[in-house]
């Protein structure tokens, strides 16, 4: 499948959801929202937060923080790289505002307009060329048009600067032994595909997908946090599940009982399983002449 066949297969896919994320699930008014992000946040942000510092994300920086959820990420950029400053954007920013700190620009955006991927948005913010780190976790994954969208981003990036990506990789293969954890594993993905076109298919192609928006070198790494009681990855799994019950019911892989065993499995010492691995993939933007 080439670049553009992939991407007017993702758009066809879209077509036939009626939802889309933070609407028909996860949504930031629901109870609890912020905690499940969090919790994905715990497990995750060292990672995001090492692989920034060493592509060299530091004082003078000016970074893009998209779909930035709770704004982990941004406020670490600030404070702990102490980059000069941080546009964190997202489609709700209710969690952004509560936790403002001093460089943290935030704007209420939806990345999957048509204007995102033109070099005439208006204000300042959006310029292309702007950023020395253009970010995005957990974001692309249940969106539209992958090709077009990270053109887009790229097109935000200034030269010398670098985007990084990020995103789940599913290892519940077919071979993959069955347990109370893959069997809603594999029930969520296929339910959140079907509801609100969430794919995490497509992600192993990071590397090429970055290279086609003019970008390279491109280098990417994956890693899977362990699944340990009380952990944060699986109190995330297990909130996510809850609230995806619906979708991964509907597929008829599993019903109310088999996700509460998963819960209780996931909760306990007899867990043997991996957890979906983030993938992380980075491509820099040519410097002029």
């Amino acid at each position: 499948m080439t670049p553009s066949d992939e991407s007017r297969h993702a758009h066809d896919g879209r077509a036939s959801h009626e939802g889309r994320y933070g609407e028909t699930f996860f949504s930031p008014e629901a109870a609890g929202e912020g905690e499940r992000i969090d919790f994905g946040a715990l497990a995750y942000d060292d990672i995001t937060m090492a692989r920034l510092r060493a592509l060299g994300a530091g004082p003078g920086w000016r970074c893009l923080d998209v779909g930035a959820g709770t704004g982990t990420v941004s406020r670490r950029l600030l404070e702990e790289a102490g980059v000069a400053s941080v546009l964190a954007v997202d489609r709700d920013v209710r969690f952004l505002g509560a936790r403002a700190v001093p460089g943290l620009d935030v704007r209420e955006a939806d990345i999957t307009g048509e204007g995102v991927t033109g070099a005439d948005i208006p204000g300042a913010d959006f310029a292309p060329g702007r950023f020395q780190l253009v970010h995005a976790r957990f974001v692309l994954m249940h969106l539209p048009e992958h090709e077009r969208l990270i053109r887009a981003l790229a097109e935000r990036v200034a030269p010398g600067g670098v985007l990084v990506l990020g995103d789940a990789v599913d290892l519940t293969s077919d071979q993959t032994p069955d347990s109370p954890y893959t069997s809603a594993m594999r029930a969520m993905w296929q339910g959140l595909r079907s509801t609100i076109g969430t794919d995490v298919s497509w992600v192993p192609s990071y590397p090429r997908l970055l290279r086609g928006a003019g970008l390279e070198p491109v280098a990417a790494e994956i890693h899977v946090p362990p699944l340990q009681p009380g952990s944060p990855i699986s109190r995330f799994w297990a909130d996510t599940w809850e609230r995806s019950r619906q979708a991964m019911v509907a597929t008829g892989l599993v019903d109310d009982a088999a996700v509460d065993e998963a819960v209780r499995y996931l909760g306990s010492d007899a867990c043997a399983a991996l957890s979906a691995g983030m993938l992380t993939a980075w491509g820099w933007k040519p410097e002029e002449g």
